[in-house]
């Protein structure tokens, strides 16, 4: 565990030592609040609770598309600048430099997510706020974002180059959101299994609502899991070669 902890501090701290990290926060901040105006906010009265599923339905698309970015150099860019060897020759196991790195980006993926609390907070103004509706909101977008993350762990572990990581990222995360539209098109039981296996649409929607489902929490936890488990498979056999 401390090793694992050790090398989450290293990644979480290696962002802000480089510019990719600032901008990658400041794109993040501006476009989820030029968002929150523009969309959220715009288009006449609403109530605070339709504020808020907005607000969440909209973060968690971005959140998405951060958590792409911010994982497309976790291993690949490592054997970019040719320190892999170094890892892979340190006393620490695969799966704990994976589940480090993959740690060290959730912390950082996890701040940005929180850094926008105060716009749910601008509700306060002229309405009411439910906590428990934002807690569970901010919950399910975290999730989601560490979903995404585990996906981009994976494909970053597969190449040498980030942007090939992120194209291997997005083929295999946008088929994992759109699901849910092939299982209206399938019948059964394929449709259900497919509205499962979406990464957004059905397991989001109890989160941005304000609900928090177990099964929810399960899913998203075990896409992380595979995605890392998959991830450590491929330093694995890259160690033997």
């Amino acid at each position: 565990m401390k090793s694992i902890w050790l090398i989450a501090r290293r990644e979480f701290a290696s962002v802000f030592r480089s510019p990719q990290g600032y901008i990658i926060a400041a794109l993040y901040l501006g476009l989820v609040g030029l968002d929150y105006n523009l969309r959220v906010l715009g288009g006449g009265e609403k109530f605070s609770a339709d504020i808020l599923k907005g607000f969440f339905q909209e973060l968690s698309g971005f959140t998405m598309f951060v958590s792409v970015f911010i994982s497309m150099g976790l291993i690949a860019k490592e054997r970019e600048n040719g320190t892999i060897p170094l890892l892979l020759t340190s006393p620490v196991k695969d799966y704990q430099i994976v589940t480090g790195k993959f740690l060290g980006a959730f912390l950082f993926l996890a701040l940005l997510t929180l850094a926008t609390v105060y716009m749910p907070m601008l509700v306060l103004v002229n309405g009411k706020v439910a906590w428990g509706h934002v807690f569970a909101g901010y919950l399910g977008t975290i999730l989601l974002g560490a979903s995404v993350l585990g996906i981009g762990t994976f494909g970053s572990s597969l190449t040498k180059s980030q942007i090939v990581a992120v194209f291997i990222t997005l083929g295999i995360g946008v088929p994992m959101v759109l699901f849910w539209m092939l299982g209206r098109t399938v019948d059964r039981p394929l449709n259900e299994i497919f509205s499962y296996l979406a990464l957004h649409n059905l397991h989001f929607s109890a989160f941005r609502d304000g609900q928090i489902h177990l099964r929810d929490i399960v899913f998203y936890f075990s896409v992380v899991v595979f995605f890392l488990f998959s991830a450590t498979r491929t330093l694995e056999s890259r160690r033997w070669r």
